[in-house]
This record gives C-alpha cells, sequence and structure tokens, in this order.
C-alpha cells in the first residue's frame, strides 16, 4: 500500500513536537469513563489486569488497547480512545502489561517490547471467555511494537481479529534507544529511567538472587537498565539481542490483516528505521502515514480527541 498522505494539522502550537508531547503526557485528562478489572492469570502463573469499558448498546465488537513504556491503563492516551470507540458501539478493554497496574507483578519477569507470548494469551482469554466477532488491536509506542510483532511474526492470526491501528511505533528498537540516549531526549530519558529504576528496586526485594542493590545501582542509562534487566530477565542475550529480535519492522512484511501505522515525522523518539515506508509499499495489508507533527504520542486535535484515535475509528469504518 502507498503511503497515505496525512490530513492532520494541529494549532500552531502543537506543531512543535516537544509542546505536544509534554502537554499529552501531563496535562491532557479524559472525564467520565467507567473501567471495571478483571485479573487473568498467564501460561506462567503471573497476572495481567485488564480495565474494561462498554458501549451503551450491546455489541460484538471490541478494541484492544496496549500502553507504551511505563504506562497503564489509565493514561489519556488510552481512555480516551477508550471512550471514543465506547461512543461508536465498541466495546473496550485497555490491558495494563505485567506489573503495570499500581501492583507488582508476582515474576522476575515483567513487559517489554516484544512479549507477544502476554498479548496471545490475552487474545485466547478473550475469545474463548468472552463473546465477540469482531476484535481490533489498537497499540501506542511500545504495545505498537509488540502488536506488529504479534501480526507478523505467525502464519495465521485468529479469524476474529479484523485490524489494527498503531501510532509512535518504536519499528527499530535499536534506533530508537539511540535516539532516546540523545541530548535533545533527555527530560524523557531521564523521566522514563526513574520510573524504571524505582519499579525496580521493589522487584529486588524479593528476587533478591537474581538482582544485587549495587546492579541497579549501576544503572545510569536506559541501555543500562535493558542490560542488567530487561535483557537478562527475559531470555535474551544482552540489550542488542533484545532490541534485534524484538524489533517489528522485521515482522511487517508478513502482515495479514489491515493495520495502520502513524507515525510522525518530528517524533524525536523514531529513528529513520521507524519509518517503514519499503514495507509499506510492498504489503497491501500496511496502511502507513507520517504526519509532519505529532510528536510522541501527541496528535493533538479538537474536542479533546486525538487525531490517531479518530483515525483509528475511521480505519475500522472503512474495512468493516
Amino acid at each position: 500500500m502507498p503511503v497515505i498522505d496525512s490530513k492532520y494539522k494541529p494549532a500552531f502550537l502543537f506543531k512543535n513536537g516537544f509542546v505536544s508531547t509534554v502537554y499529552s503526557g501531563l496535562v491532557r485528562r479524559i472525564k467520565d469513563l467507567e473501567q471495571e478489572r478483571e485479573r487473568i492469570i498467564l501460561f506462567d502463573g503471573d497476572f495481567i489486569d485488564l480495565d474494561w469499558s462498554f458501549s451503551k448498546a450491546k455489541t460484538k465488537k471490541l478494541v484492544i488497547l496496549l500502553h507504551g513504556l511505563e504506562g497503564n491503563g489509565q493514561r489519556p492516551y488510552m481512555t480516551g480512545p477508550a471512550k471514543l470507540f465506547n461512543n461508536n458501539d465498541v466495546d473496550a478493554v485497555c490491558v495494563n502489561l505485567r506489573g503495570c497496574s499500581g501492583e507488582d507483578n508476582l515474576k522476575y519477569r515483567s513487559y517489554h517490547s516484544g512479549a507477544t507470548e502476554d498479548l496471545e494469551a490475552i487474545i485466547t482469554h478473550i475469545i474463548s471467555e468472552k463473546d465477540y466477532s469482531e476484535i481490533y488491536l489498537s497499540g501506542i509506542s511500545l504495545g505498537a511494537n509488540m502488536i506488529l510483532k504479534y501480526l507478523g511474526e505467525r502464519d495465521i492470526v485468529p479469524n476474529e481479529i479484523k485490524a489494527a491501528m498503531t501510532a509512535s511505533v518504536p519499528c527499530y528498537l535499536y534506533g530508537s534507544a539511540k535516539a532516546l540516549h540523545t541530548f535533545k531526549n533527555k527530560l524523557y530519558h531521564d523521566r522514563f529511567l526513574k520510573y524504571l529504576v524505582n519499579r525496580l528496586k521493589t522487584k529486588q526485594q524479593n528476587f533478591k538472587d537474581d538482582l544485587s542493590i549495587e546492579d541497579i545501582a549501576s544503572i545510569k542509562t536506559l541501555f543500562d537498565f535493558d542490560t542488567i534487566y530487561t535483557s537478562k530477565a527475559h531470555g535474551f542475550k544482552d540489550a542488542l539481542d533484545y532490541y534485534e529480535k524484538c524489533s517489528c519492522l522485521q515482522f511487517l512484511p508478513n502482515i495479514k490483516v489491515p493495520t495502520l501505522v502513524i507515525n510522525a515525522l518530528n517524533d524525536s523518539f523514531l529513528s529513520p528505521e521507524c519509518y517503514p515506508v519499503k514495507e509499506a509499499k510492498n504489503n497491501p495489508n500496511l496502511h502507513l502515514e507520517m504526519p509532519q507533527h505529532g510528536g510522541h504520542v501527541g496528535f493533538v486535535d479538537k474536542k479533546n480527541v486525538y487525531y490517531n484515535e479518530k483515525r483509528a475509528l475511521e480505519f475500522v469504518k472503512e474495512i468493516s
């Protein structure tokens, strides 16, 4: 599919990638969304919490929403699209990845960009226990990479999965990791690192044989975090092995369901490889949109409904 011409035209202030990213992360609020929590037990005895919200009308349509690094099911970029889909006769479930629901998970491992076994478990649970005939996958950043990897790494996906919508996708994890370590992204880098290390300190109290206080003290960068924790806890040789094996870029050619990727050209988290033009042109199922503006998850638009959320709903309606 050729690259889609984007129609996103934000207000002047939000043409600045830094402003749109920070506003969206720290200022935006979503009101009047009621969620019900369900805990599911995973294959290894760990748990994931799902936050459900429902359309007023009975429906067999569901959108599964996945968050980004250190996100959760209550972030505005999750509750915003959940509310929009609910108002358009689609139920929504906001996934809290392992350890992200306000309670530390039970295992030494947690979540990462390529943990598609957890997404598969969620989808299997929903198909077997709920009554949905149309399921849509929607992801932001880390969660978007996970969705695209899930769709492309297997030859067959459940028939119920009809489409996927993703935004701000770090398709090439090593490139995005390098971008996050540049000076222009220092504020983001340090904020992510602070939250990740603090959670790791909590986990270390229960897994002292796996991780020492000295190990944690040696973590000065996100690359250090992925070297000392992410790679070791999840079966990779090192951080580079993790980035290589979990980047969704390599899996895009094999995606067989209609899939939308929206990556802003002024997203400072993304490297050039994260704009998969060649892959989109060679795969009729892959629809790539590259707005000039939007920063990282900062597609601010009118009435507090973001452009990427409107496009996700439009995409669903187009293929239905």
